[in-house]
């Protein structure tokens, strides 16, 4: 198969491309050329989907992965160039893109979509749109929750194994048996190659089971893949809130389950995806790779998408005022 992926060197990205040249396909990547390090031996069609797309014109694919795809300005711009001359179209896509996520409501793929062109979410709808229409039929729309794994650089799961390998009293955020959902990068990446073999269309909430995976599940495991003296304390949503712990970032997969707007957000229901293929590696393993990637000093540059999870002397507060 011949695979074009927009983007293809960051994190997830780079994962599809590994499993695609694994799997045997010849890639070509389509970005602006800003890690050309990585990836020896494979086409680098350099350009920018905000303009600068003259790489791609004359080319032939057989499927497109888009990672990079944030507007529908940039979806129909690349349509315009690759709509005749290809057979497949993944995009990835996000669950952003749904309307609400009430409190205890587990969601799937015909929830109600953002309306507008206003906001992360609202574009990456109009984005879904704008290439179903330019592609009806031979287009797959990926909406991933949170993910994880080696070479993320958001620090929204890192911190986690991190923070219990630091050792120490630690603040575990909200109800022990509280649902959490993310997906390892590797598993999101290997599946999305294979909907590219058998041109599986349609909409996919990629997240992982939210029946089967709890918080307390998630921080026993990185426990479990550390030698530390890491003891959990857990404190409940609504001290958390009197504290002004920022939900999300200061601690990360935190997030109140009574919250209008994003008490269900990490509640999607995932079954088509799993029915079309994707599966999920042992969460210890996903915990310890995260963790020697992070050892080795690979998550510590400062990007856009990075987040400030709380601080030693925010969480010692935090501990003393509860105790």
């Amino acid at each position: 198969m011949k695979l074009l992926v927009l983007g293809g060197t960051w994190f997830l990205g780079r994962h599809i491309v590994q499993s695609a040249l694994t799997r045997g396909h010849e890639v070509s990547l389509f970005n602006r050329g800003r890690n050309s390090r990585l990836f020896d031996g494979v086409e680098k069609l350099c350009g920018d989907r905000d303009g600068d797309l003259a790489s791609l014109r004359g080319r032939r694919f057989d499927a497109v992965v888009d990672t990079s795809g944030y507007t529908p300005v940039q979806l129909r711009a690349v349509a315009d160039v690759l709509q005749d001359v290809v057979e497949y179209y993944l995009f990835v896509s996000s669950i952003s893109v749904y309307r609400a996520f009430l409190p205890g409501r587990h969601y799937d793929e015909g929830a109600p979509r953002l309306e507008g062109k206003e906001g992360y979410g609202a574009l990456k709808a109009r984005a879904e749109e704008a290439i179903e229409e330019a592609m009806p039929g031979r287009v797959a729309l990926i909406r991933p929750g949170l993910i994880v794994g080696p070479h993320d650089p958001s620090d929204r799961f890192t911190y986690w194994p991190r923070r219990v390998a630091k050792g120490g009293t630690i603040v575990a955020p909200g109800r022990p048996s509280r649902p959490v959902q993310f997906v390892d990068a590797r598993d999101l990446a290997s599946w999305i190659v294979r909907l590219c073999e058998q041109r599986r269309t349609g909409p996919f909430n990629a997240v992982g089971p939210a029946t089967t995976l709890t918080m307390e599940r998630l921080l026993n495991a990185c426990c479990g893949e550390v030698v530390s003296d890491a003891r959990l304390t857990w404190i409940d949503d609504a001290d958390l809130l009197a504290f002004g712990i920022q939900p999300w970032t200061e601690l990360p997969l935190w997030i109140p389950e009574s919250d209008e707007n994003f008490g269900g957000m990490l509640l999607a229901d995932g079954r088509q995806a799993i029915g079309a293929g994707l599966t999920f590696r042992p969460l210890e393993q996903t915990v310890a790779d995260t963790l020697a990637w992070d050892r080795l000093g690979n998550s510590t540059a400062q990007t856009a998408v990075r987040i400030q999870p709380i601080t030693e002397q925010r969480e010692a507060a935090l501990l003393a005022g509860h105790h």
